[in-house]
């Protein structure tokens, strides 16, 4: 697989579940052994468990849109940096509903099989930006890092 056909490959899977939400079909992307990993969620997903996450996600944000800002791809990884935009009409995750329409940077790590199947998906949301938005305390790496 190329790395053109690679990032073709991630951006046709965020289309298919984050901006359309037909989770069934970016599945049959996954590899058997497909696991998620996010600062969003707590624990690793598999892909029953990240199709019922985005469904989550989408329901509470139906008006969710993912922008891809930039895609690199290196050997059998690709990376994204993208913006999901929308209002959280409903609470989710444990963050409470806004009128607001919200703007939330994403970096992912994408990691492929030989066979051209999504195996690992990696992403760091920008959390401090989020809580803000939602007018909720944040705290600043210094003070959490520094005594």
């Amino acid at each position: 697989m190329s790395l053109d056909d690679m990032k073709r490959l991630v951006r046709h899977h965020i289309d298919l579940s984050w901006n359309k939400g037909r989770t069934a079909l970016a599945e049959q992307l996954h590899s058997k052994s497909f696991i998620y990993k996010s600062s969003f969620v707590g624990r690793p997903l598999d892909s029953a468990a990240f199709g019922l996450m985005v469904l989550e996600i989408r329901n509470a944000m139906p008006d969710l849109v993912v922008v891809v800002e930039e895609i690199l791809a290196e050997g059998n990884k690709v990376f994204t940096w993208c913006t999901l935009i929308g209002t959280l009409e409903k609470p989710t995750l444990g963050y409470p509903a806004s009128d607001k329409v919200l703007s939330i940077s994403a970096m992912a790590c994408w990691t492929l099989t030989c066979g051209g199947e999504i195996e690992e998906l990696c992403t760091i949301f920008d959390m401090e930006s989020f809580r803000a938005q939602l007018n909720l305390l944040t705290r600043p790496f210094a003070e959490v890092a520094l005594p």
